[in-house]
């Protein structure tokens, strides 16, 4: 049986984080070769070491040269990209919008939408010039609603819903589809520092209220959101694109 990725080259940013990390094992199984950017170089190591056939490559996506960087490096090791798994953000700072610092905003406008505006930027031409590709973007739940306490990390994920419905129209005659997913708290690490951000006195009352906030009455595993990523990735998606995946638990109706 042909695996979904089979001969497919993919390249994920965040990749150390839970979701890209459970991504990246995903794409693997399905026969793609796999290029993960990260910015630790300690987590990339242990990714290596976990996985010795991905490309490693650390780079702050918020900065140009660097996004240029990686992308050269892609196709100077595996010759083309066909699947571009946009993924790489912060949460930032807990606070009410008023209290919140201008450094911490641009912190997390600079990684949340510069990044995904810069990878889109570079990654695009290279799909362009094969006539085809698959970009999923990661967005949130936050993207599509209001959180108290998280405006610039709100604002940047609604940003990134807009700069996937742009570019999906500017590529939809190019056999380049760009779509969106949209998770509901996810069981890793930025959540429970979100968690601890929320109620550093009680972080499992704060986990406890975000999970009643999801109908389905928990928070997904990264496997649950690598699962969409797949299909979206694969050609059983090739007529989606401009498409908003919520992968929540019945949180948005």
């Amino acid at each position: 049986m042909t695996k979904r990725l089979e001969g497919k080259v993919a390249l994920i940013t965040g990749g150390t984080g839970g979701i890209g990390e459970a991504t990246l094992e995903l794409f693997l199984k399905e026969g793609a070769k796999v290029a993960a950017v990260g910015t630790n170089d300690e987590k990339l190591k242990k990714l290596k070491e976990r996985f010795p056939d991905i490309l490693t490559l650390k780079a702050d996506v918020s900065k140009e040269e660097e996004v240029k960087s990686y992308v050269e490096k892609t196709l100077e090791t595996f010759g083309k990209i066909d699947v571009f798994f946009n993924n790489a953000g912060i949460e930032g700072k807990i606070n009410n919008l008023v209290d919140q610092s201008l450094e911490d905003y641009q912190r997390v406008i600079d990684i949340n939408v510069t990044g995904v505006f810069l990878g889109m930027k570079y990654v695009i031409p290279v799909m362009q010039k094969q006539g085809n590709g698959s970009i999923i973007n990661t967005s949130s739940v936050a993207g599509l609603i209001g959180s108290p306490g998280l405006s610039p990390y709100v604002a940047s994920k609604h940003a990134v819903a807009g700069l996937t419905k742009t570019a999906s129209l500017e590529l939809a005659k190019e056999n380049i589809r760009v779509n969106s997913i949209h998770p509901a708290p996810v069981n890793t690490r930025m959540m429970e520092s979100i968690e601890k951000l929320i109620n550093p006195q009680d972080a499992e009352a704060a986990r406890k209220a975000f999970e009643d906030a999801v109908p389905m009455g928990r928070y997904a595993e990264p496997i649950e959101i690598a699962n969409v990523v797949l299909f979206l990735a694969s050609d059983e998606s090739s007529f989606v694109t401009g498409s908003q995946y919520t992968v929540d638990g019945g949180m948005i109706d």
